[in-house]
């Protein structure tokens, strides 16, 4: 029995030892702007997302329509060849959406503010 009340009491110390130590930590921290921090943290981050999305998605996604836009052109031929007419909207919409990417850098950051 002894034992079982000597493991309660150090228990119970410890505990109130831990809540000690948050109430003090608690009443210790900062209270301060959190919209400010989080301002600031977007301000230095803006120039490293703009630098990844200029160097690698852009690049990657004109890549992608490069191949999509050559694909559809080549079997639009193919249907020319087999069908005797040609589907334009398919292979303009591409070739659109290309030219919208590839010149999507010099114009999107102004229009977000970045």
């Amino acid at each position: 029995m002894k034992l079982k009340q000597k493991a309660m009491a150090l228990l119970t110390a410890a505990s109130l030892s831990m809540n000690l130590a948050v109430a003090v930590m608690a009443t210790g921290a900062p209270t301060g702007d959190v919209s400010a921090v989080i301002e600031q943290t977007w301000q230095s981050a803006a120039q490293q997302i703009k630098t990844v999305v200029n160097n690698v998605v852009f690049p990657a996604l004109d890549m992608i329509l490069a191949v999509l836009l050559f694909v559809k052109i080549a079997s639009a031929y193919m249907d020319y060849r087999k069908h005797g007419q040609m589907e334009w909207a398919p292979v303009a919409i591409l070739f659109a959406g290309l030219i919208f990417s590839l010149t999507a850098p010099q114009f999107i950051w102004t229009i977000l503010g970045i």
